[in-house]
């Protein structure tokens, strides 16, 4: 794949003007925080007929998996077992890529609060629950009429995920108790569904512990959801804190499907998330780039445009490298799909690493090239550098990425 077909270009455009019509003019109120966004995201899934895609693809594999079928039957599952079935658009490949690009040339938060509600929180039940367990959670977040939040992160545990994990659930007759807290988790203060992951109890030592995967409902005694957190950038994807006090859970709302258990669920998303931030950086690099060449051709110094000079010029160019170099990695994730292949974690860690590094210096260069102007919220390229930085930093940072990779080299 070298450029995007005539359908997908129409898909683009088709998804370009609802951006016009329904996010910009509210670009003001979701970077400060004052809109969830959660209603334009719903508006865009009725746009587009995506709600009702989602049920009929939701419908149609839970008839399979009760009819004895496995609910990948006929088709290719990849490593990482998710070859974008659980997500609107089914297996259409750029379906799923075009709407994350055009959206991150605008407000990249609203790709974050609607790819943890798909992607990790309705995913994680698709792909580990019962037949129960999905029809009870997983349709209505597949449709965004519920809101879902995947919660792993903790205060003290920050890249080490899982050997610093302390929440803890603990056996009791029929019945689990919860406790702990997370922080940093996407869509937290408004969630209704939360996938959460903690360790069980049993007195072994904590970093020896099974992780345990929970699906939990808003309100549930016990449970508090905090207030949003003020962040440096993606102001327009609401990210907040979780503590758990006794939170009582059946075992209906335990999660025990696929292999490994839940710290290779959590791995496996770690992979669909990285992968997408390729997505994302694309998304972030086009427009910084259209910005930029607009602003070099009208901006007048010294009685000419400053894109006549070469220090200009040189930062378009590599503008326009970073942005040939993504894209095509983006092609390649998408031929990749379409194989019926999922990246390891090492592939999605490099994919990762790279796109975040490119977004995030294309927006810097960009804020560079306005000067003054730069600096000021009333040109969009500084909400943008603002947004792309934390590509760097969630869905593990630069320094994981590095690991991962790094292990995989080692180990071959």
């Amino acid at each position: 794949m070298i450029e995007w077909s005539d359908e997908d270009v129409m898909i683009r455009d088709a998804v370009r003007g609802w951006i016009d019509a329904e996010v910009r003019p509210n670009l003001d109120a979701l970077d400060a925080g004052e809109l969830p966004p959660y209603d334009l995201i719903r508006s865009l899934f009725k746009t587009f007929g995506l709600d009702e895609l989602a049920r009929s693809s939701f419908a149609s594999r839970i008839q399979k998996e009760r009819d004895g079928g496995s609910p990948r039957e006929g088709g290719h599952s990849g490593e990482g077992g998710d070859s974008g079935e659980d997500r609107p658009g089914g297996g259409n490949a750029a379906m799923n890529m075009l709407p994350i690009i055009e959206l991150c040339k605008v407000s990249p938060g609203l790709v974050t609060a609607m790819g943890v509600s798909l992607g990790l929180a309705a995913g994680t039940i698709m792909k580990r629950g019962t037949v129960e367990q999905k029809e009870r959670w997983g349709l209505d977040l597949l449709t965004m009429d519920k809101v879902g939040a995947w919660a792993i992160t903790e205060p003290g545990s920050g890249s080490d995920a899982f050997g610093g994990m302390q929440a803890t659930a603990r056996k009791a007759g029929d019945e689990y108790v919860l406790n702990g807290s997370k922080t940093f988790i996407t869509n937290g203060p408004y969630a209704d569904t939360i996938v959460f992951y903690c360790k069980l109890d049993n007195g072994r030592a904590p970093r020896d512990r099974e992780i345990l995967t929970f699906v939990l409902d808003r309100g549930m005694p016990g449970l508090d959801q905090s207030k949003p957190l003020r962040k440096m950038g993606l102001h327009s994807s609401p990210t907040g804190e979780l503590f758990l006090n006794d939170v009582r859970a059946g075992a209906d709302r335990l999660l025990t499907g696929g292999s490994g258990g839940g710290k290779e669920s959590a791995k496996q998303n770690f992979v669909t998330e990285r992968a997408g931030v390729a997505a994302m950086s694309l998304g972030v690099i086009e427009e910084c780039l259209k910005l930029s060449v607009d602003y070099a051709k009208k901006r007048e110094l010294w009685g000419q445009p400053i894109g006549d000079f070469q220090l200009i010029q040189l930062k378009l160019a590599k503008m326009e490298v970073a942005r040939i170099n993504v894209q095509n990695l983006v092609f390649r994730h998408i031929e990749m799909q379409r194989a019926g292949r999922t990246p390891t974690l090492a592939e999605a860690s490099a994919m990762k690493l790279y796109t975040a590094q490119a977004a995030s210096e294309v927006a810097m260069e960009a804020v560079q090239l306005f000067g003054g102007n730069g600096y000021m919220s009333e040109y969009r390229v500084e909400q943008l550098a603002r947004d792309a930085k934390s590509f760097q930093i969630y869905a593990g940072t630069d320094e994981i990425q590095v690991t991962h990779i790094a292990r995989d080299l080692l180990s071959r």
